[in-house]
């Protein structure tokens, strides 16, 4: 009963450094990965990284760990440490439960969609033109993701969204080795069809459109 009444009364005390420094050091080595800038099957040393970041190497052990379950990484014995290889059968597979997951995010949100959502739809999906125009692969793909992303946030569903944010990255990084501006200009039409479906409040077809404009993407896995 005692570390109960110690909880209380110092319920104003916050031990979140620690796991802060933990996540942003996941969050940094993460994006590096995604874009490449990390290439696959390079080794990673957790004494380096530590050094990098100017940190103890207990956080970045922790950040790898969380990279290794999510499958971006990989361990061996000898403590070898590398970025995962790009696998075009694993982000196959991916790509199933990702499309899924998104044409039940797209259902699900349709009617709680506003016109401020519909102009937001709108002023991304140009932009994912203007950066397709311009041939940034990145920007592009940042765009293709808050496009989407509209929806999962109308949903408000965060299991849903948890499991996306998980598994998502293993797509990208695979779309961001093959991105080709031409296939993926076929987004920018395929979310038009979206919006309009949106504006119907066709929940049934935008469900539909939005699962295979993900599958859509496979076109790239195999190139």
């Amino acid at each position: 009963m005692q570390y109960i009444g110690l909880m209380d009364n110092n319920t104003h005390i916050q031990k979140l450094k620690r796991s802060t420094l933990r996540d942003q050091i996941y969050d940094s080595l993460k994006s590096g990965i995604v874009t490449l800038q990390f290439s696959p099957g390079q080794k990673l040393s957790d004494a380096e990284l530590a050094v990098q970041f100017g940190v103890s190497r207990t956080p970045v052990r922790e950040a790898l760990k969380r990279l290794e379950d999510e499958g971006l990484i990989q361990s061996f014995a000898g403590s070898i440490t590398r970025v995962a290889p790009l696998n075009e059968t694993e982000a196959t597979q991916t790509l199933v439960i990702v499309a899924a997951l998104h044409a039940l995010v797209a259902r699900t949100s349709v009617p709680m969609l506003t016109n401020e959502h519909i102009l937001r739809l709108e002023a991304t999906n140009l932009r994912l033109l203007q950066a397709l125009e311009m041939k940034d692969s990145e920007q592009a793909i940042q765009e293709d993701d808050a496009f989407h992303a509209i929806f999962v946030q109308a949903a408000a569903n965060p299991e849903i969204e948890a499991v996306l944010e998980r598994i998502t990255p293993k797509l990208r990084r695979l779309e961001l080795a093959r991105f080709s501006s031409q296939c993926e200009l076929s987004a920018v039409s395929e979310h038009e069809a979206i919006i309009m479906a949106c504006r119907e409040v066709n929940a049934d077809a935008v469900a539909a459109l939005t699962e295979q404009n993900w599958h859509s993407l496979g076109r790239m896995f195999s190139l």
